[in-house]
């Protein structure tokens, strides 16, 4: 997959500009929270209390705006099963499942290099 910005921009009018659909789309995926919520349900299906202990630092309300969030965008699936207490599932859709195939390498990119760039390396 070798394509350019460049390229992008030629086959597909006015994308990335001001007001386009992509920037918005960039803003849910790339966010802190929606790269961490993406990247642990790429490992399974998890219920909310998985996804507070594998995301470090997300508040409940930010949680739950993020799930809410990459739901709507087709990203997510939300199953609530009848049981007391609550029983809510989350996990990737086929979309949510393309995208991640796409993004894990760059997650992985991330991890490899964030000390180095930070000027943390060895530390």
């Amino acid at each position: 997959m070798n394509v350019s910005f460049a390229q992008i921009k030629e086959s597909i009018p006015n994308v990335f500009e001001d007001g386009c659909s992509t920037r918005v789309v960039l803003d849910h995926i790339m966010s802190k929270w929606g790269v961490l919520v993406l990247s642990s349900l790429s490992d399974g299906t998890r219920r909310w209390g998985e996804l507070r202990r594998e995301v470090d630092g997300i508040s409940e309300k930010m949680l739950a705006s993020t799930l809410r969030t990459l739901a709507s965008d087709g990203l997510v699936h939300r199953e609530s099963f009848p049981a007391v207490p609550p029983h809510v599932e989350y996990s990737l859709t086929p979309l949510g499942v393309d995208l991640m195939e796409r993004m894990l390498p760059l997650v992985a990119w991330v991890a490899d290099n964030s000390d180095r760039m930070l000027g943390r390396e060895g530390a």
